[in-house]
């Protein structure tokens, strides 16, 4: 593991894997346009991991004397911290609401998405072609809702969106049976964000 001690003082550190809470955090590192060293693991956990997060999972984010390790604690520490390329509105009432649906798309598409994706090998088929049904049907009536803005329910790219464009870049592992005809405003809003460069640039394991 990195040795802590050399990394300037300044210096971002990322612990990342090919996982999406681990993609989700690159991506945001990239569209806020900040310089971070990364630490890719693949299968292989450093025993002293523990030193950083007891839970010894992926991402860990340390600058300075902390470590994070919960992608959303991680957000709002470097919303917080780097003010240039803001995710979050101004007003607090705005910001709120982005928190909230944010938090609306954790419960609901991205629980099932992680299930899929973190699991597949441990669901019998009835279990997987349910959650597979339960994901598909919320996209299929959800979909139009992306032609209303540019970004998700917002005029400027936001913390929702960087939540969405792992989940559904990832999802094309998983074959979900999608009417392109019924998700025509999702798949233009996915190939919108896989193109930008910010996207491309959190697809790298090396830097």
């Amino acid at each position: 593991m990195t040795d802590l001690s050399t990394l300037p003082k300044n210096q971002l550190l990322l612990y990342a894997d090919d996982g999406y809470d681990s993609h989700v955090i690159r991506y945001l590192l990239a569209e806020k346009k900040l310089s971070y060293r990364l630490a890719y693991l693949k299968s292989e956990r450093p025993e002293d991991l523990a030193e950083l997060n007891p839970y010894r999972t992926l991402p860990i984010l340390v600058h300075a004397d902390i470590a994070l390790y919960e992608i959303n604690v991680i957000f709002e520490y470097l919303e917080e911290r780097y003010h240039h390329h803001k995710l979050l509105p101004e007003s607090p009432q705005q910001r709120a609401q982005v928190r909230q649906l944010a938090w609306r798309l954790q419960k609901d598409w991205l629980a099932l998405g992680r299930e899929l994706l973190i699991h597949p090998d441990s669901f019998d088929a009835a279990k997987e072609a349910h959650a597979k049904k339960q994901l598909s049907d919320s996209l299929i009536t959800l979909a139009p809702i992306f032609a209303h803005k540019p970004f998700f329910m917002s005029d400027t790219l936001g913390w929702c969106d960087i939540l969405l464009a792992p989940l559904f870049w990832q999802l094309n592992q998983i074959n979900l049976d999608l009417p392109t005809h019924l998700i025509k405003p999702l798949i233009e809003y996915q190939t919108k964000i896989f193109d930008r460069e910010a996207f491309k640039q959190s697809l790298k394991t090396t830097l």
